[in-house]
Order: structure tokens, then sequence, then C-alpha cells
């Protein structure tokens, strides 16, 4: 063990079974399709629109490492829309869910564009007016 962080160097990469609980699989299904978040225009560009799709205590930590408030990832997107840029190609795979209180859902998956690869978890909260992001994470997977 060393003695600056108390964990052991291990030698096996162990990684979690993760098979979403089939009672799981329809929510699986809707929130597949609403990611990655923010890359659907067809949900709406407007401030409103996508106001109504994050929840007003929505952040975020992205790949880089950096914590983003609800407003400044809004505005992004919103300019990101407006500029008729269109997204990188991108693919996702890999899709998990859990339960994680009532009517709110951890959702992960893996997302590569190009040849950077991140592993994503959105937190996902079921209101009266359909789904609110409320947390939402990317981790560049390294070599």
């Amino acid at each position: 063990m060393s003695a600056s962080n108390g964990f052991r160097r291990a030698t096996v990469i162990e990684q979690p079974e993760r098979v979403t609980d089939p009672a799981l699989l329809d929510v699986l299904s809707e929130l597949s399709k609403l990611e990655p978040i923010f890359h659907h225009p067809e949900l709406g560009t407007s401030a409103a629109e996508l106001q109504r799709q994050a929840a007003p205590d929505f952040w975020e930590i992205g790949a880089s490492g950096r914590r983003y408030g609800r407003d400044f990832v809004l505005a992004t997107v919103r300019a990101r829309y407006k500029s008729g840029q269109p997204d990188d190609a991108w693919e996702t795979s890999d899709f998990y869910c859990q339960a994680i209180a009532p009517d709110t859902y951890l959702l992960t998956y893996d997302l590569r564009q190009g040849a950077r690869l991140t592993r994503r978890s959105t937190l996902w909260r079921l209101t009266g007016d359909g789904w609110q992001i409320v947390f939402h994470q990317g981790t560049v997977v390294g070599d």
C-alpha cells in the first residue's frame, strides 16, 4: 500500500457488470434517445425550450474537469444552434440506466467523437413537463 494515498495499485482492471434492470428498459429507451444532451435540435432550440430541458439547479462537469452552471451551458448551446454549424459526428453506445430516487435516474453511456472517447453520466428527473437534466459529467477515457 502506498503511504501517500492508502490505495494499493491494482494489477487487474475491474469493470462492474452493468445490466439495466428489466423494469427500467422503457426508461432506458426514452433517455437514450435524449443523449447526448443538447444535441437534439428537434427538442427545441429557443431559450425557453432549452430551459425546460434543464432543471433550475442543473450543472455539469465537462470532460475538461471544469464545472459549468446552467446559464453558461444553455447560453453556449444556444449560440451553437444560432451559428448553424453542424454538430461533430458522434456515436453513443453502452447505455445503462439505474433508478436513484423516485422519478430520478442515472444514465451512463460512452460517446465517441472521432478518435476521442468519453464516458458520460446524466442524472434525469421526470417532471410533469417531461424529462429534465439535473446533472451531467463527461470523462475522457485515457489510453
